[in-house]
């Protein structure tokens, strides 16, 4: 563990401490008397501020120049245990009210701190050219991840409604899942901004600017946004979930990763190393906005993005050591 990652982990967790207070203290509102602050304030980043970070990013993506099978040796795994958590959660009996419990879980299982956390730990262990592959994964990890989970819960979601309404056709069910899927927060900007991407224009310099002022929000508003989830939620029958969503990411992860890219893929050295310890992440906050977003375990997701962090510390050490006797 390097100082640079220390103190980054060190002001997640004190920006994470404000927004429990904030929350305590009841500044943005009372829970208890109808109001839901911390909605509010995920519905605020995903409404506004993520779109507009999926839309810069995607418009300036330079697809000729990506390395591809570096992409592949990340992405394949991490969907690969997407799905099963998925699939897995789909099997396991759950409340009808909570069809979305599948989707939520899966991507808390998978989707790493890639920002707050990964860039400095990157720069720090492996400098500016294992930086620049890390920057590569991270510029399609939401849009890949989000758009895939996306259509899972928009399916399920679906699938409830039907079974509410026995009447309605296969037809309608597609395709109200069809049109739930594509105008969507998440999916929506990222296919708009493929299709500016592929006019070949660059961005106006104030679009550009824009997009990039409310882009740069995302990171503190979901750092609060956990703090107020605790402050709200607690760990009310979450620690045990949280546990478990925790020791997949940190530990079941990577090692997927480390086999498939390795032997898989033949991926070694520098980009390997990357690779693994980018799915060694802690678990993001998208995850708990994605919660949130379809009212389903906020407790859970806020509990396991917390648990994860704590055990970064202790687990990012092994992974380094396994890398290096490779």
């Amino acid at each position: 563990m390097t100082v640079a990652v220390f103190y980054k982990l060190l002001a997640i967790f004190l920006a994470v401490a404000l927004g429990w207070f904030a929350g305590r203290m009841r500044w943005l509102g009372d829970e208890r008397q109808g109001a839901d602050p911390a909605r509010t304030l995920s519905n605020a980043a995903f409404y506004i501020f993520v779109p507009a970070l999926l839309f810069r990013t995607t418009s300036r993506l330079d697809f000729q120049a990506l390395p591809w099978a570096t992409l592949g040796a990340f992405f394949v795994p991490v969907l690969l245990l997407l799905v099963a958590v998925y699939a897995w959660e789909r099997r396991r009996p759950h409340p009808a009210d909570l069809p979305a419990a599948p989707s939520v879980r899966a991507i808390s299982a998978t989707f790493g701190n890639t920002l707050q956390v990964g860039v400095p730990m990157t720069a720090a262990l492996f400098g500016e050219v294992g930086l620049g592959i890390h920057i590569t994964i991270v510029s399609l990890h939401a849009l890949t991840l989000l758009t895939v989970i996306t259509t899972l819960v928009e399916l399920d979601l679906a699938r409830a409604k039907a079974r509410h309404e026995p009447t309605a056709s296969l037809a309608a069910t597609m395709g109200t899942t069809l049109r739930n899927t594509i105008v969507h927060p998440v999916v929506l900007p990222v296919l708009a901004g493929m299709a500016f991407n592929a006019t070949g224009l660059p961005l106006p310099p104030v679009v550009d600017e824009v997009l990039e002022l409310l882009g740069s929000a995302v990171v503190p508003l979901c750092l609060v946004l956990i703090g107020m989830s605790l402050a709200y939620y607690g760990l009310r029958g979450a620690a045990r979930g949280a546990l478990g969503l925790a020791v997949l990411k940190l530990l079941v992860l990577p090692a997927l990763v480390l086999l498939i890219a390795h032997w898989g893929f033949g991926l070694g050295g520098l980009p390997l190393a990357v690779v693994v310890m980018m799915a060694a992440l802690p678990i993001g906050s998208n995850a708990l906005m994605f919660s949130q977003r379809y009212e389903t375990l906020e407790a859970e997701a806020t509990a396991s993005v917390v648990l994860s962090t704590f055990g970064f510390a202790l687990t990012a050490p092994l992974w380094l050591a396994i890398l290096a006797r490779l």
